[in-house]
């Protein structure tokens, strides 16, 4: 601790103190004898000013402290303090002169608990390097042409609506399959896990990405769970974890084969934009284009270096130019052929991609039927009499109650 600013108070004997003064004695001796401390407390109180500034108590069982966090300070906190809340806060201690009342000025704060996750996350981060798991020769190669993607993320939100937009506006003809789980709380991660395997299982899509928005420390820590990271390092397809916003960090993104920073970045990394592709194709038919005119000329220049060179080149000259014709027919052949087969694979894809798309498997009448749990269905054996079930038609939903089942056997 600092040595006190006041080391002789006789000297102050015969001095008669104003209260401001006084006050801003205190202050003065506060902010100067005690250094940035730890206090832990339960937030009650809480208001946050038009100034962008937080007011609220800590409180424990026996007594309360006032308690301010300036905006600067605060706008580092990604998460709001509400009354209840158990925090741990790093402050100095002042003393707000117009009420002569001692307060805690908060430099930082967390939620009380968070150091343990933070621990957990570091002991299991360390555990998974040492085992390998992290390591760039076991990580899979994206694709750099996908006709097909998977989805790991919740049915309802933002999240899944970005990355389908994304995805279609980048390229209409993309395939996408919805693996939907829960990604937050109880039951998260056996959800997250079993999708994995679904995916893995069908082998339908060529990468998966695997998402969610951000959110505080226990909102992501399902894609901080051992089991999930083990099971996205079993995977035979490339994942890519796309997990809370660019500054959040989580196991799932150390383990998958690579980490976008958000998951609209994860829709961009694999959708390849229809209209690049044609500028590929137009640039490689110029520059096929260039180098056949390179080669005419070439061969004109020779023929012109001969024909000065020969007394009676007539008979030469003439077997050149069909030379030449010969030549600039089967290049013409070539290079229409060439073009034709990129059309062909090109027409080929969307017909493909177009078949596939479970929109128009849903146009001709069929259904995907979820359970309660939003779980796709596909046997019989699945669901119970009287469970509740959502059926997803071409336009709309449905939802009914199950009042008979049949299981026939081996199907």
């Amino acid at each position: 601790m600092n040595t006190p600013i006041i080391n002789d108070f006789n000297s102050y004997e015969t001095k008669i103190f104003s209260v401001s003064e006084i006050n801003k004695l205190v202050k003065d001796i506060l902010q100067h004898n005690f250094p940035i401390i730890l206090i832990k407390g339960e937030v009650s109180n809480f208001i946050e000013a038009s100034s962008g500034h937080w007011y609220f108590s800590l409180k424990d069982s026996n007594a309360q402290v006032r308690c301010t966090m300036f905006k600067g300070k605060n706008s580092r906190v990604k998460w709001k303090p509400k009354n209840g809340d158990s925090i741990e806060a790093e402050c100095k201690i002042g003393l707000y002169e117009a009420r002569g009342e001692y307060q805690l000025n908060i430099e930082s704060l967390k939620k009380s608990g968070l150091g343990g996750l933070f621990e957990e996350f570091n002991r299991l981060k360390e555990k998974l390097t040492a085992e390998g798991l992290f390591n760039k020769d076991n990580k899979k190669d994206i694709p750099s042409f996908v006709k097909s993607v998977g989805v790991i993320t919740s049915p309802d939100g933002a999240v899944i609506r970005d990355i389908i937009s994304t995805l279609k506006r980048r390229n209409e003809l993309l395939n996408i399959i919805i693996y939907p789980t829960s990604v937050q709380g109880a039951g998260s991660v056996e959800g997250i896990i079993n999708a994995l395997n679904i995916a893995n299982e069908r082998n339908e899509v060529d990468v998966v990405i695997l998402a969610r928005g951000g959110g505080s420390i226990e909102d992501l820590w399902s894609f901080n769970d051992e089991n999930v990271a083990r099971n996205i390092s079993l995977s035979t397809l490339p994942i890519i974890s796309a997990v809370g916003h660019e500054t959040d960090v989580t196991i799932s993104d150390f383990v998958a084969d690579l980490r976008a920073p958000t998951p609209s970045s994860a829709a961009e990394i694999v959708s390849i934009n229809l209209s690049d592709i044609l500028e590929k194709l137009e640039y490689l038919n110029l520059k096929l284009l260039t180098i056949i005119q390179s080669k005419i000329d070439y061969i004109y220049q020779k023929v012109d270096y001969l024909e000065k060179r020969l007394m009676s080149p007539s008979e030469k000259i003439i077997a050149q130019n069909i030379l030449i014709k010969n030549f600039l027919d089967r290049m013409t052949i070539s290079m229409k052929s060439s073009l034709n087969n990129y059309q062909n694979k090109i027409n080929l894809v969307k017909k493909n991609i177009s078949l596939l798309n479970p929109n128009e498997i849903l146009s001709r009448g069929y259904s995907i039927i979820f359970d309660k749990n939003q779980n796709i269905v596909n046997n019989a054996s699945q669901i119970l009499v009287n469970d509740k079930i959502e059926v997803k038609l071409h336009k709309g939903r449905l939802r009914a109650n199950i009042m008979e089942t049949k299981v026939k056997n081996g199907s």
